[in-house]
Protein backbone atom coordinates (compact mmCIF):
# COMPACT_ATOMS: atom_id res chain seq x y z
CA UNK A 1 0.00 0.00 0.00
CA UNK A 2 1.10 3.74 -0.55
CA UNK A 3 2.00 5.88 1.55
CA UNK A 4 1.38 8.93 0.06
CA UNK A 5 0.14 9.81 -2.99
CA UNK A 6 -0.65 13.00 -5.22
CA UNK A 7 -2.86 13.22 -7.90
CA UNK A 8 -1.44 16.19 -9.84
CA UNK A 9 -1.72 17.76 -13.21
CA UNK A 10 1.32 17.84 -15.51
CA UNK A 11 1.88 18.94 -19.43
CA UNK A 12 2.63 15.80 -20.55
CA UNK A 13 4.39 12.51 -19.79
CA UNK A 14 7.57 13.69 -19.79
CA UNK A 15 7.00 16.66 -17.35
CA UNK A 16 5.45 13.84 -14.97
CA UNK A 17 7.84 11.57 -15.38
CA UNK A 18 10.34 13.92 -14.30
CA UNK A 19 8.87 14.50 -10.96
CA UNK A 20 9.30 10.83 -9.80
CA UNK A 21 12.37 11.11 -7.60
CA UNK A 22 11.01 13.70 -5.58
CA UNK A 23 7.48 13.97 -6.62
CA UNK A 24 5.35 16.93 -7.89
CA UNK A 25 5.91 19.13 -4.79
CA UNK A 26 4.28 22.43 -5.46
CA UNK A 27 5.47 23.08 -9.08
CA UNK A 28 2.10 21.11 -10.31
CA UNK A 29 -1.28 21.89 -8.81
CA UNK A 30 -2.45 18.45 -6.53
CA UNK A 31 -4.65 16.59 -5.11
CA UNK A 32 -2.51 14.31 -1.67
CA UNK A 33 -4.06 11.51 -0.18
CA UNK A 34 -2.64 8.61 2.20
CA UNK A 35 -2.38 4.81 2.03
CA UNK A 36 -4.62 3.42 -0.70
CA UNK A 37 -3.20 1.46 -3.68
CA UNK A 38 -3.14 4.14 -6.81
CA UNK A 39 -3.80 2.00 -9.49
CA UNK A 40 -6.91 0.08 -8.06
CA UNK A 41 -8.40 3.53 -6.89
CA UNK A 42 -7.69 4.57 -10.85
CA UNK A 43 -9.04 1.44 -12.04
CA UNK A 44 -11.97 1.82 -9.82
CA UNK A 45 -13.01 5.04 -10.63
CA UNK A 46 -12.51 3.88 -14.53
CA UNK A 47 -15.03 1.34 -13.76
CA UNK A 48 -17.34 3.68 -12.54
CA UNK A 49 -17.33 5.83 -14.61
CA UNK A 50 -17.69 3.61 -17.93
CA UNK A 51 -20.80 1.57 -15.47
CA UNK A 52 -21.93 4.45 -12.78
CA UNK A 53 -23.54 2.25 -10.35
CA UNK A 54 -23.68 2.60 -6.19
CA UNK A 55 -23.00 -1.29 -6.43
CA UNK A 56 -19.69 -2.16 -5.80
CA UNK A 57 -19.01 -4.64 -8.55
CA UNK A 58 -17.06 -8.35 -7.71
CA UNK A 59 -13.12 -8.39 -7.04
CA UNK A 60 -12.93 -9.75 -10.79
CA UNK A 61 -14.20 -7.88 -12.66
CA UNK A 62 -11.84 -5.05 -11.22
CA UNK A 63 -8.76 -7.39 -11.49
CA UNK A 64 -9.67 -7.57 -15.23
CA UNK A 65 -10.47 -4.22 -15.84
CA UNK A 66 -7.48 -2.27 -17.51
CA UNK A 67 -5.16 -0.83 -15.29
CA UNK A 68 -3.13 2.48 -16.01
CA UNK A 69 -0.20 2.85 -17.28
CA UNK A 70 2.97 4.19 -15.97
CA UNK A 71 5.13 6.87 -16.86
CA UNK A 72 7.64 6.02 -14.66
CA UNK A 73 7.78 2.31 -13.60
CA UNK A 74 8.75 1.96 -9.73
CA UNK A 75 12.35 1.09 -9.15
CA UNK A 76 13.56 -0.03 -6.02
CA UNK A 77 12.33 2.75 -3.12
CA UNK A 78 8.84 1.95 -4.77
CA UNK A 79 8.07 5.53 -5.95
CA UNK A 80 5.82 5.31 -9.57
CA UNK A 81 3.67 7.89 -11.63
CA UNK A 82 0.80 6.68 -13.20
CA UNK A 83 -1.31 8.41 -16.02
CA UNK A 84 -4.86 8.44 -15.40
CA UNK A 85 -6.40 7.41 -18.89
CA UNK A 86 -7.84 10.66 -21.19
CA UNK A 87 -11.44 8.92 -20.95
CA UNK A 88 -11.12 9.08 -17.28
CA UNK A 89 -10.03 12.38 -16.63
CA UNK A 90 -13.16 13.88 -18.91
CA UNK A 91 -15.19 12.05 -17.25
CA UNK A 92 -14.02 13.59 -14.30
CA UNK A 93 -14.31 16.71 -15.64
CA UNK A 94 -17.72 16.53 -16.28
CA UNK A 95 -19.02 14.56 -13.12
CA UNK A 96 -21.73 15.88 -11.15
CA UNK A 97 -21.73 16.14 -7.40
CA UNK A 98 -23.81 13.43 -6.63
CA UNK A 99 -21.33 11.43 -9.58
CA UNK A 100 -18.82 11.99 -7.16
CA UNK A 101 -20.71 11.11 -3.79
CA UNK A 102 -22.02 7.95 -5.48
CA UNK A 103 -18.32 7.48 -6.48
CA UNK A 104 -17.03 7.91 -3.25
CA UNK A 105 -19.63 5.77 -1.54
CA UNK A 106 -18.76 2.54 -3.68
CA UNK A 107 -15.02 3.36 -3.46
CA UNK A 108 -15.17 3.81 0.80
CA UNK A 109 -16.99 0.19 0.68
CA UNK A 110 -14.22 -1.72 -1.40
CA UNK A 111 -11.56 -0.08 0.89
CA UNK A 112 -13.60 -1.04 3.97
CA UNK A 113 -14.40 -4.40 2.76
CA UNK A 114 -10.02 -4.78 1.85
CA UNK A 115 -8.78 -3.09 4.79
CA UNK A 116 -11.21 -2.57 7.97
CA UNK A 117 -9.44 -0.49 9.96
CA UNK A 118 -6.30 0.22 8.62
CA UNK A 119 -8.52 2.03 5.69
CA UNK A 120 -7.16 5.32 5.02
CA UNK A 121 -9.06 8.16 7.50
CA UNK A 122 -8.86 10.90 4.49
CA UNK A 123 -12.01 12.27 3.29
CA UNK A 124 -12.56 10.32 -0.44
CA UNK A 125 -15.11 12.32 -1.34
CA UNK A 126 -12.83 15.36 -0.82
CA UNK A 127 -10.01 14.05 -2.78
CA UNK A 128 -12.71 12.65 -5.35
CA UNK A 129 -13.49 16.67 -5.81
CA UNK A 130 -9.80 17.23 -6.05
CA UNK A 131 -9.04 14.90 -8.76
CA UNK A 132 -12.07 16.11 -10.42
CA UNK A 133 -11.16 19.79 -10.39
CA UNK A 134 -7.83 18.73 -11.57
CA UNK A 135 -9.42 16.99 -13.77
CA UNK A 136 -11.46 20.34 -15.67
CA UNK A 137 -8.12 22.22 -15.24
CA UNK A 138 -6.63 19.61 -17.66
CA UNK A 139 -9.29 19.17 -20.38
CA UNK A 140 -8.88 22.89 -20.80
CA UNK A 141 -5.44 22.86 -20.87
CA UNK A 142 -4.89 20.10 -22.77
CA UNK A 143 -2.89 18.39 -20.04
CA UNK A 144 -2.99 14.95 -18.13
CA UNK A 145 -4.06 13.76 -14.76
CA UNK A 146 -0.94 11.67 -12.99
CA UNK A 147 -0.55 10.41 -9.67
CA UNK A 148 2.75 9.93 -7.81
CA UNK A 149 3.38 7.49 -5.29
CA UNK A 150 5.92 6.39 -2.21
Amino acid sequence: MAHDIVFFLAPDDEAAAATCRRGPGEDFESVTCRFIEPDSAIAEWDMYFEAPSAEVPPLEQLLGWAWPEWVAAPLNDGVEVFALPKRLTRAFAKASSAELEELAGRWITRLWSEDGDDMTDDDLLAVLQGVARLAASAVNTGGGLYSWSF
